[in-house]
């Protein structure tokens, strides 16, 4: 089905039309915004008027009434200094109601399409569990790459595991020192995990890195080692890169993330292009030799001594840090991937370097031209006082730790509210709520800002939480199976009540507020456009009863509206990445 056109935008057409006509030729030359927004005195209101009347010198109020007298289709009267208050006819709300129930997108319309997004999120380190650092890239990530298909664009999932480096050479070199220390048999005996075990022995490979020279030569010995292909240290970096990548999916499964390990792309990935890239930037005037190191140097990126700082690309001992691995990826992106946009889920903390790179690719051309990369950083999580999120000990929170006390928690909700389910049942609603109210959380608060993990407030039932907008769903679902009657198209004769036309108005916004996530890249947006929603569904499930509606029409007309209601619900959750279970 085609896309269906939004009411307001609609109503803004119409606008745009009668200011067209009441005042012609504008001198300025510029469009005239129609200043359309949701009232609470009408469906819309605009001030166009006000706007129109500055540049034409004209009164306001004058302007308004004629402009009430043009515009077509909407009836429109004048209030205050030259207010325009819009009611579109309530057939046009029922209709709409009708247009966006027979379509399987709800009338969401594709934008995107034609377009390819590489999104960049994620990123754990292999030998090392995750932790509460990469809850918000992981759930900004994959609710942006659910909207941004939605929309229409080909998306490339990209998990830039952390599989490459010194740590390896110190890791691999510390558990060939100790055969009779299996880590496997360790974390099969203690229960702890490969991953927990692991990272013990990072901790102790680092220690002696640190305390012992004769050690750190051969670790760095290892290093290269690696790096120049040897087959037995190439063997055991497998072995820790494929248990990681196991232990990784199981969290990633357990959240509802789409990352599979087909996504993985680690630095590894890049390592063959490294010399190349080197190579390229040089031959370029890009980069330049400074120090014996080969560096990037630019007049935007100013130290505190006045100098500018460099991107060292190769170090000078040959070796390849970072921004050589980040500027592979992005040549990779733009030129292997075909990317029309690459957008980097990453710590806030990392815009300087980021900043770094991307000047970097636009100047060697990698950028700009085609492709655009974008960052998209976010804040840190807290602890509910609002301090460090820290273990009693000090240490960083594992992140299944955080998920298994999500689900704690929500398991106490769901026990409460629905006691008669069945020990399977129970279990599966409360990974779902205990996964909606952890993503939720996150998602709802502007993704710059810091947030505070408190799990007694995510599992609320009340307020802006996942498990409130999960229930509204389940509401929905649990009328339309009383109702027990195939919802129909809307009776557009039938005048609708307040609290319906309210509904109406809101469920018609949901394209909307898609299409402003993909310009914004906030997905709290799409929080706020749900919240919202499921409180107008609950001002009309109190105002207007549907299996008791005083007619057959009024009933038929509700349900439809209880039924595009869930169904914008649920698809909303789905793209944040929440599930919408049909009972709680």
């Amino acid at each position: 089905m085609a896309h269906v056109v939004a009411i307001r935008r609609r109503v803004e057409a119409a606008v745009s039309a009668a200011v067209a006509v009441v005042v012609p030729g504008d001198p300025t030359g510029r469009a005239t915004d129609p200043l359309v927004r949701p009232s609470e005195r009408a469906d819309f209101q605009s001030t166009v008027a006000l706007a129109v009347a500055t540049r034409t010198g004209r009164p306001a109020p004058e302007l308004a009434h004629d402009l009430a007298l043009t515009i077509d289709g909407v009836a429109a009267t004048v209030s205050g200094p030259g207010f325009l208050n819009l009611n579109v006819p309530d057939a046009v709300l029922w209709e709409q109601v009708g247009a966006r129930l027979a379509d399987d997108r709800l009338g969401v319309g594709s934008p995107e399409v034609g377009t390819r997004v590489v999104v960049d999120y994620s990123a754990p380190n292999v030998a090392k569990e995750m932790h509460v650092g990469h809850l918000r890239s992981t759930v900004i990530g994959d609710a942006l790459a659910r909207i941004l298909g939605h929309q229409g664009a080909e998306v490339i999932r990209q998990n830039h595991l952390g599989d490459w480096g010194t740590q390896f050479g110190m890791l691999i070199q510390h558990l060939d020192e100790a055969p009779d220390d299996d880590w496997r048999h360790a974390a099969a005996s203690t229960g702890a995990g490969e991953l927990s075990v692991l990272e013990e022995r990072y901790r102790s490979a680092r220690t002696r890195f640190d305390s012992d020279a004769d050690f750190a030569d051969r670790a760095r010995s290892r290093v290269v080692a690696l790096q120049s292909g040897d087959p037995a240290t190439l063997a055991v970096w497998r072995e820790l890169v494929d248990e990681s990548v196991r232990a990784f999916q199981v969290v990633y499964d357990r959240m509802g993330v789409l990352l599979t390990p087909a996504d993985s792309a680690g630095e590894s990935t890049y390592n063959a292009f490294l010399a190349d890239v080197a190579d390229e930037l040089a031959a370029a005037g890009v980069a330049v030799i400074s120090d014996g190191a080969l560096c990037v140097f630019s007049d935007h990126f100013i130290g505190p001594d006045g100098e500018p700082v460099p991107l060292i690309v190769r170090k000078r001992d040959g070796g390849f840090g970072y921004a050589a691995t980040d500027l592979a990826a992005v040549r990779y992106r733009a030129r292997e991937l075909k990317a029309d946009r690459i957008l980097y889920v990453v710590d806030s903390r990392q815009t300087l370097h980021l900043q770094m790179v991307f000047e970097t690719a636009r100047r060697a051309g990698w950028l700009g031209a085609v492709t655009s990369a974008v960052r998209v950083p976010f804040g840190t999580v807290l602890a509910a006082d609002g301090r460090p999120f820290k273990t009693r000990a000090g240490d960083t929170v594992r992140l299944r730790d955080l998920l298994d006390a999500a689900v704690e928690r929500a398991r106490a909700v769901v026990a409460e509210k629905s006691p008669g389910l069945d020990a399977t049942d129970r279990d599966r609603l409360a990974l779902a709520v205990g996964m909606g109210a952890v993503k939720y959380a996150d998602l709802s608060n502007s993704r710059i800002k810091d947030y505070a993990f408190d799990l007694d407030r995510m599992v609320s039932l009340h307020g802006n939480t996942g498990v409130y907008l999960q229930y509204a769903h389940a509401r929905t679902r649990s009328i339309l199976r009383k109702l027990g009657e195939p919802v129909v198209t809307p009776d557009p004769t039938v005048a609708p009540h307040p609290a319906e036309r309210a509904l109406a108005l809101a469920l018609d916004g949901f394209d909307d507020t898609l299409a402003d996530v993909v310009l914004t890249l906030e997905p709290h947006r799409l929080c706020g456009y749900l919240f919202q929603l499921a409180r107008t569904f609950a001002d009309f499930f109190e105002e207007c009863p549907v299996l008791r509606a005083p007619s057959e029409p009024q009933r038929s007309n509700r349900a439809a509206l209880c039924e595009l209601a869930g169904r914008t619900l649920a698809t909303g959750l789905n793209l944040l990445g929440i599930d919408a279970p049909d009972r709680i």
